[in-house]
């Protein structure tokens, strides 16, 4: 009886040991993977969402942090913006764009970036974990491909060409998610090359709380060089820079819109750079948040081939339901407008680098009974669409 107790003892000891070299090992992967992302602060300005925003002197940019960036000399600004498009809004259509939320509580200083500070909590969340525990921290499943097993449902207006960039006024709300590991956006995608190597850089509003660690919808980009095999979310990894002082990618929206009320939008630009091929981003009219810089790409680097609009949202189908996670405001297309979301004044810019309407355009719905589109044309609105649902349904099962 003795002898059973003591090993019994040793046993324990050694699970205590053995938890506490494991606890130690992470605690110090946990630490120097938020020394590497979170650079040290000028300034940090808390948001009224409880998210801090560290404002980054240019010297520390993240994009140094990319072995092919290491002596890089960044592009303040872009060398010229397309032409065709108005760039000066009304009173009521300043009033219906949306803005960051932590901008209330101050501004970062010049000659410097304002970066969403990651947490050790969001980093313990298990994906986080997986995926900053690689070499290449953005190894996600992002299949795309049309198939039964795929968990990604789509609606969206496409259009296939040669394009130098895309443009529209993305309609934003807070969607209903089923689970934190499933999400709901609505973005642009800009592409090139074929899908198993596809280069593809994308901007929208998202909701995905298992990424941010609550259910409000937050500014976004994703790009891939590879056709999905490895992706970046904002700053995740170097890649996209940003230049701006005034906006933060992953902070959440200041405003969302409102069933039967107050419709707010983000006007979104794509476009590559004529002189340095780099594609800049354009969030609101004159918000030039950063860019992805051509060598990052291959097909990319000659012009994109496809544009998409549109939502997007994860169904994980938990107990072998479709999920109940909502598409844009969760209303259908047919709906209208405040119920259904939508974009309007899609663009595409050409060769030429000109904005110019949508010659052609096809609508994709992965499941019509689940998420919809709608699409149409008017004076003031231009190239539009209304889409969305609410998932699971009577005839979405």
């Amino acid at each position: 009886m003795m002898i059973a107790r003591f090993v019994l003892s040793i046993l324990i000891v050694a699970a205590i040991v053995s938890g506490s070299e494991f606890s130690n090992t992470r605690d110090a992967k946990v630490e120097k993977i938020l020394k590497k992302l979170n650079k040290p602060a000028l300034k940090s300005i808390k948001s009224p969402d409880g998210d801090i925003i560290d404002c980054v002197h240019m010297n520390n940019h993240p994009i140094y942090d990319h072995p092919l960036f290491k002596n890089y000399t960044i592009q303040m600004k872009p060398s010229s913006y397309p032409k065709g498009q108005n760039n000066e809004s009304s009173e009521r259509e300043k009033q219906s764009v949306v803005t960051q939320l932590w901008t209330v509580n101050g501004k970062c200083p010049e000659n410097s970036i304002p970066i969403r500070r990651t947490r050790r909590k969001e980093i313990l969340r298990t994906k986080y974990m997986q995926r900053y525990d690689k070499k290449n921290p953005n190894i996600i499943n992002h299949t795309k491909a049309s198939t039964s097993n795929s968990i990604h449902e789509y609606a969206q207006i496409q259009a296939k060409g040669k394009f130098h960039g895309a443009h529209a006024d993305i309609n934003v709300w807070k969607p209903y998610v089923q689970t934190p590991k499933e999400f709901s956006l609505a973005q642009m995608w800009v592409m090139a090359g074929p899908f198993s190597e596809v280069n593809s850089v994308e901007a929208g509003w998202q909701v995905y709380q298992d990424r941010y660690g609550d259910d409000n919808p937050r500014y976004f980009i994703f790009w891939t060089a590879d056709g999905y095999h490895s992706g970046c979310y904002n700053l995740d990894c170097p890649g996209f820079v940003p230049v701006s002082q005034n906006f933060a990618l992953g902070a959440a929206v200041s405003n969302v819109s409102t069933l039967n009320g107050q419709q707010y939008h983000i006007p979104t630009t794509i476009w590559k750079d004529p002189h340095t091929g780099n594609w800049w981003l354009k969030f609101n009219d004159h918000e030039f948040v950063g860019y992805w810089p051509s060598i990052l790409f291959n097909h990319l680097k000659d012009g994109a081939t496809e544009i998409q609009w549109g939502g997007e949202i994860i169904n994980f189908k938990d107990g072998s339901l479709h999920t109940t996670t909502r598409m844009g405001s969760g209303h259908f297309a047919e709906e209208g407008y405040q119920k259904a979301s939508y974009f309007k004044n899609l663009e595409i810019i050409d060769e030429h680098d000109i904005h110019n309407k949508p010659k052609e355009g096809y609508s994709y719905m992965t499941q019509e009974s689940c998420y919809n589109i709608r699409s149409g044309y008017a004076k003031i609105w231009g190239v539009y669409f209304y889409y969305g649902g609410p998932g699971r349904n009577q005839n979405c099962k």
